[in-house]
């Protein structure tokens, strides 16, 4: 009879790593508690290492991100501000025009 395989999400996978280095738990008392393979346990803790750097360019990455929003927005503000004097002046000049051949 075959074993239905388990899964952990990711929020159970970030607690095993985290107490690997910080509760200095060994890999095999980790595996054994949850009963996984300690090669599993020590390929999610290569993943973490593998991505640290995500976690220190965050920072960086949201004020650029932000900078370039703001800046976006302000562009698109400027382009509206110009788009709503011209359908000003258009339709002042409808107006005009209809005045003049006497439609108004």
């Amino acid at each position: 009879m075959s074993q239905t395989r388990r899964r952990f999400d990711a929020e159970q996978k970030a607690q095993i790593v985290r107490r690997h280095p910080s509760g200095k738990e060994p890999v095999s008392k980790l595996a054994e508690e949850f009963d996984i393979q300690p090669s599993q346990i020590h390929t999610w803790v290569n993943l973490v290492l593998a991505q640290a750097e995500k976690a220190f360019e965050r920072s960086s990455n949201s004020q650029n991100t932000n900078h370039q929003k703001d800046r976006q927005i302000k562009q698109l503000q400027a382009k509206l501000i110009v788009k709503n004097e011209v359908v000003a002046e258009l339709m002042e000049a409808n107006v005009l025009a209809k005045k003049v051949f006497g439609e108004l």
